[in-house]
């Protein structure tokens, strides 16, 4: 029997495109969601991941992004003077993003979802163990039984946990964004899926479907860009997140073939994960209507049974 896995990259308010991509998807196929044995997401793809395994629909997600994207990124005036324009201090807080979770997911725990899940993140300051000392390091929150099991933790938590994007928002609780380590969780889904101690599958029999936030054109000019810190750094956020995504799908297509599929676009224009403008968000949802998602849907029939 397949064991169905769905993956969210992560992306900011592009979580939108990947809602709205869900919505169609479900439609066609009936017990889309509900048929999962695993939803998988990082930073907004994490908060897609959380609030499906709590219950919600995707169309209720397309309004989650549409009503609120504007309150998560709003920037202040007075935050601007505190950080220096954008010097130091992120450009956001989290605090309405929190308010709004909390509203979504309330008090539920990950043991109490009604999915398992996995949500990448990474933690600043891991404690020391018998054999390290104290560092920083990915955590993958999972809510599978046993002994490295997350399932006492706040699902609103980590949300904010594997949310927390470098410069865009502060670090949650010591952790900051799991994009800067799986922006695609597809693989360490799989990883998880394998586990003797967790999903306890075989390769064979895994199935994953994977849903970007869309792509756009990033390129940097010059053949020896002599730059520092200064120019480097929001740049470096950029490359390594969106590196990380292709290592993730190319591995994903070697060890499963015809048993996973993406579904990506490529965005004719740039869309900034902060970009809340009300024709920002109708572009990114006019594009998910536009995926051909015919084949996609056919291989969904054959294999989640």
């Amino acid at each position: 029997m397949a064991y169905k896995i769905i993956t969210f990259d992560g992306g900011g308010i592009c979580g939108l495109f990947s809602a709205a991509l869900l919505d169609r998807l479900n439609a066609e196929v009936p017990g889309l969601v509900s048929g999962a044995d695993l939803l998988a997401g990082t930073s907004t793809g994490g908060i897609i991941a959380l609030c499906l395994a709590a219950g919600k629909q995707p169309a209720d997600l397309v309004r989650l992004y549409g009503e609120n994207g504007k309150d998560i990124f709003d920037d202040s005036w007075f935050d601007n003077v505190l950080d220096l324009g954008t010097a130091i201090g992120a450009d956001y807080s989290n605090r309405r993003l929190k308010r709004i979770l909390t509203r979504e997911l309330g008090g539920v725990t990950l043991s109490r979802l009604g999915k398992r899940v996995l949500v990448p993140s990474f933690d600043l300051c891991a404690p020391a163990e018998a054999d390290r000392p104290m560092t920083w390091k990915p955590k993958f929150f999972h809510n599978f039984p046993g002994n490295d099991s997350d399932g006492a933790e706040l699902a609103v938590d980590i949300a904010l946990r594997t949310s927390a994007a470098p410069t865009y928002f502060p670090a949650y609780q010591g952790y900051i964004d799991g994009g800067v380590v799986a922006n695609n969780p597809s693989m360490a889904a799989i990883a998880l899926a394998l586990d003797k101690r967790a999903g306890k599958q075989n390769l064979e029999d895994v199935v994953v479907l994977s849903l970007s936030t869309g792509s756009d054109a990033k390129f940097i000019k010059g053949d020896s860009l002599d730059w520092g810190w200064g120019q480097w750094a929001r740049p470096l956020v950029a490359i390594m997140i969106n590196g990380v995504m292709g290592v993730a799908d190319f591995q994903c297509k070697q060890l499963l073939g015809d048993n996973y599929r993406r579904l990506d676009l490529f965005f004719d224009r740039a869309v900034n994960l902060d970009d809340v403008k009300p024709a920002t968000l109708a572009y990114l949802k006019a594009k998910a209507a536009e995926v051909p998602i015919g084949g996609v849907v056919s291989w969904l029939r054959n294999v989640w049974k």
